[in-house]
């Protein structure tokens, strides 16, 4: 079960150049900015990764980072190769991860992830490739690996626990 204290969303590569090729993009850019907005309302760190961003430009608007949100610039796919990733988030915490595209940067940021032994869950729903076979065979291949695959709403609602949560309208109004 996610819970929203011990968690840390992990945005990986929405970038302005790279997300009009995506297959599904606006919708799965509106999946990362509905855990966006989730995440900012219950208080769950988050983070950003841009792959070079001097050409692939930064993030989507619909999802840009707000001051105070660590943005990790990187030439590296696997973000845990030359960032701070690994320094910026607990040992303790479950990285929930989505982004783009999932057979490079998403796969190898979370083969990256586990090999270290951290806890992932990859939102299936907010990640993508331009192809989508790409993005089936890496769903798959992360999960072997023992990232659980999970989707949006699951995440929202895990964090949540209960309708009793005085986020709880807020939240739901983020799915409806």
């Amino acid at each position: 079960m996610l819970d929203a204290r011990g968690s840390h969303l992990l945005l990986i590569d929405y970038q302005a150049r790279l997300m009009p090729a995506i297959h599904d993009g606006a919708a799965v850019v509106a999946n990362g900015a509905r855990l966006l907005q989730a995440a900012r309302l219950l208080d769950v760190p988050r983070s950003f990764t841009e792959q070079n961003p001097d050409r692939l430009g930064r993030t989507v608007p619909d999802l840009a980072p707000e001051p105070g949100e660590t943005v990790l610039a990187k030439m590296s796919f696997d973000a845990c190769a030359d960032t701070a990733l690994m320094t910026e988030i607990p040992a303790s915490h479950r990285l929930v991860v989505c982004g783009c595209e999932a057979h490079v940067c998403v796969l190898q940021t979370v083969l990256g992830l586990l090999g270290a032994g951290r806890a992932v869950a990859l939102v299936a729903d907010a990640t993508a490739s331009r192809v989508p076979a790409n993005r089936d065979a890496a769903l798959a291949r992360m999960a072997r690996h023992g990232a659980e695959i999970v989707t949006t709403e699951m995440v929202l609602f895990e964090w949540l626990r209960s309708a009793r949560h005085p986020r709880f309208r807020e939240v739901l109004a983020l799915v409806r």
